[in-house]
């Protein structure tokens, strides 16, 4: 499963209290039915992260190297859509041969559909898919294996019917009320060059400075308890204008041997896009994190963690749930520096700066 090895999606959440005592039990409750019951409606309950088709849920299916591992899985039957076009077809042929006409009748074929998925719906396997869960029982942080909105709802919806707990998501919104009792409208419009618009775009401000402070400053950080570290940004490249009815909209960069320095990087920022999307890299030492960050999401795909030294099961899923911790944590002390830079007294000769290093940017 994505969270035991490889490259993994991740959305980030916090709980606001502890699980309750019988919280196992609850998700029991809701735990996935068999899969010869699933029929035309698709079937959505817990099973545990080991594999889609673990339905018990107790201390040793669902508790992995001291964490909680689950799956929200969805069942459905569903007929492929090439088989279910020839089934109504071959109907409606025969329809016309019995009835000497050269058409279906609109009615007809709707009345041939119907049949055609209820007689054969049945006969097909179902199909099942899983969004992975972890909840790092410590710090009462939930990682969700996924950036999809609707899956996000869907598992949010699930979530609170199964222990009455609201997940939050972590975005630049709830970082500034947890870390600075701010809102969004307390921050400054990041002006990367004069011709940017006065839209509020938190997310791809942040991404967008940073990209700044990683060329300028080389992205240095240090955070308590875990050390210095260094962050990156790597094309690809997605650039939008905050205010989407502008222009051509979205400008992606993939190619080249340096598309950071490409000119049409320079000639993005020139025209007011901001960054919206981009690969990463945040190391420490030796050790290094990767994936692509989605400013407008606040989500992560393609994450790579650090390779661990553990051997065993339980003990390598916690080192990798632990790195996992480690750079929620970093990545939050980043937008806070830049929260901090943003509201600072000497603002305006920082942004000066960075529409300089916006303009004057050697490209190729």
């Amino acid at each position: 499963m994505p969270f035991d090895h490889g490259t993994f999606a991740v959305s980030i959440f916090a709980l606001s209290e502890k699980l309750p005592e019988d919280y196992l039990a609850k998700f029991e409750g809701i735990k996935a039915g068999v899969l010869d019951a699933v029929k035309d409606e698709p079937q959505v309950g817990w099973v545990s992260g080991r594999h889609l088709l673990e339905t018990t849920i107790d201390e040793v299916t669902a508790l992995c190297g001291g964490h909680l591992y689950l799956n929200l899985r969805t069942a459905e039957r569903k007929i492929p859509s090439s088989l279910l076009n020839a089934i109504c077809r071959r109907e409606e042929l025969a329809y016309m041969q019995a009835n000497e006409t050269s058409m279906v009748p609109f009615k007809q074929k709707k009345m041939i559909k119907e049949e055609a998925i209820e007689k054969n719906l049945m006969k097909m396997p179902p199909s099942i898919s899983g969004t992975p869960m972890v909840i790092d029982m410590a710090s009462k942080m939930l990682y969700l294996g996924t950036g999809s909105s609707a899956q996000i709802d869907n598992f949010i919806a699930h979530f609170y019917k199964t222990l009455n707990i609201e997940p939050i998501q972590v975005t630049p919104a709830w970082i500034l009320e947890k870390r600075f009792e701010m809102t969004e409208v307390s921050l400054p419009t990041v002006m990367f060059s004069e011709n940017c618009d006065d839209e509020m775009t938190p997310g791809r401000d942040f991404l967008t400075w940073l990209w700044y402070y990683s060329e300028c400053d080389e992205g240095a950080i240090t955070v308590e308890q875990y050390g210095e570290f260094v962050f990156v940004i790597e094309a690809p490249l997605t650039f939008a204008f905050s205010a989407e009815a502008r222009g051509a909209g979205e400008t992606t960069l993939k190619k080249g041997d340096s598309p950071l320095r490409a000119a049409e990087a320079k000639a993005a920022l020139t025209v007011g896009k901001k960054l919206k999307k981009s690969k990463f890299i945040l190391a420490r030492g030796a050790d290094t994190w990767s994936g692509t960050f989605d400013a407008d999401t606040f989500t992560f795909s393609g994450m790579t963690l650090p390779e661990g030294e553990e051997m065993d099961r339980d003990s390598r899923f916690a080192e990798r749930i632990d790195n996992l911790h480690i750079f929620q944590t970093v990545f939050r002390e980043y937008f806070a520096l830049f929260v901090k830079t943003v509201t600072a007294p000497n603002w305006s000769e920082v942004e000066e700066k960075i529409q300089r290093w916006s303009a004057e940017r050697d490209s190729r």
